[in-house]
């Protein structure tokens, strides 16, 4: 098994077993703890689970999204990425444009109303062709607000000046690599109440250089065990590495502190159907030698070989 697998599953066991049942802002209810850890070897093979199959694209081009600064769904949607739909969809089946049938209560998705399932998928389609062919609907309605690439690329200042955090701390590195202020947030306490679709989840991160290996650690303030966190550990563990040959490092360790890590109750059948399959090698990221810097990768420029998982497992996404 791998070390670096097994650290994961380890991870849904303790939940399972320690946690507490726990309401929760989207009303499905969790099994939840608060403050947990784990470390992930990135010179074991790069942390995509093999017990379920996790789409590594859409990973790599949220992140390259990020990256980027963009806030805007269009990009994501032009890469056939659909994992932030919901919460742009959301802005408009509730705004005085949308003409369709009610599709406000969402909840509806993972019971059994086949009607309300059926009229979502269409008016889903209609929402995501209007963002990909007008770029003015895309501008209105495409947009998350202050997310995750805003904070990381033109964080604002009260000065009205803009940081560009992800190039400050690129920059530190190379210069300063012993440096203990290698941080980005994306936790904005002015922006979080009215400008962004969803608070962000993974807060804070911070680099550590030590004996010519990059490091990372990651703060997650609110983790879905089932769903989300097996992406987090991919995004940083890939995000590490862009910014390792960046800086002519070697990949050292992601270390990834949670702070209420839960299960949706209604993923734990998925999650026991997860721990009964057993882990498999884990893949080996590729690199595109001849792109230099983070801020020059595309999608054609990463890939992962010997990626041999089990089936996908299918569960509702909580908005």
């Amino acid at each position: 098994m791998s070390k670096n697998e097994h650290t994961y599953l380890e991870l849904c066991k303790y939940v399972l077993n320690k946690g507490v049942k726990k309401e929760d802002r989207t009303g499905t209810g969790t099994i939840s703890l608060f403050g947990y850890q784990m470390r992930f070897d990135l010179n074991e093979g790069f942390p995509l689970l093999t017990t379920k199959k996790v789409p590594f694209r859409l990973i790599a081009s949220e992140l390259l999204w990020f990256i980027k600064g963009d806030t805007n769904i269009r990009y994501l949607l032009q890469h056939n990425n659909n994992i932030w739909n919901e919460w742009a969809f959301k802005k408009w089946v509730e705004s005085n444009e949308y003409t369709g049938p009610d599709m406000t209560d969402f909840g509806l998705r993972s019971q059994t109303d086949k009607e309300f399932n059926h009229q979502y998928e269409e008016q889903m389609e209609r929402f995501k062709k209007s963002i990909l062919s007008d770029a003015s609907f895309a501008s209105k309605y495409g947009e998350l607000g202050n997310v995750y690439g805003k904070q990381w690329r033109a964080w604002t200042a009260s000065s009205g000046k803009t940081i560009d955090q992800l190039k400050d701390v690129i920059e530190t590195i190379k210069k300063n690599p012993y440096s203990r202020r290698l941080i980005v947030s994306a936790w904005n306490p002015e922006d979080v109440p009215a400008n962004m679709a969803l608070p962000p989840c993974h807060s804070l991160f911070q680099f550590y250089v030590s004996e010519g290996k990059l490091s990372c650690q990651l703060y997650q303030r609110s983790g879905d065990i089932f769903l989300g966190i097996p992406f987090n550990i991919a995004s940083y563990a890939l995000l590490t590495h862009l910014v390792a040959h960046e800086c002519g490092l070697e990949v050292g360790e992601f270390i990834h502190t949670l702070g209420d890590a839960h299960i949706y109750v209604n993923h734990i059948e998925q999650i026991h159907m997860q721990l009964e399959r057993d882990p498999r090698s884990l893949p080996v990221l590729k690199l595109n030698p001849k792109k230099s810097s983070v801020f020059e990768f595309e999608m054609d420029d990463i890939s992962i070989e010997g990626y041999d998982p089990h089936p996908a497992i299918k569960a509702p996404v909580a908005v």
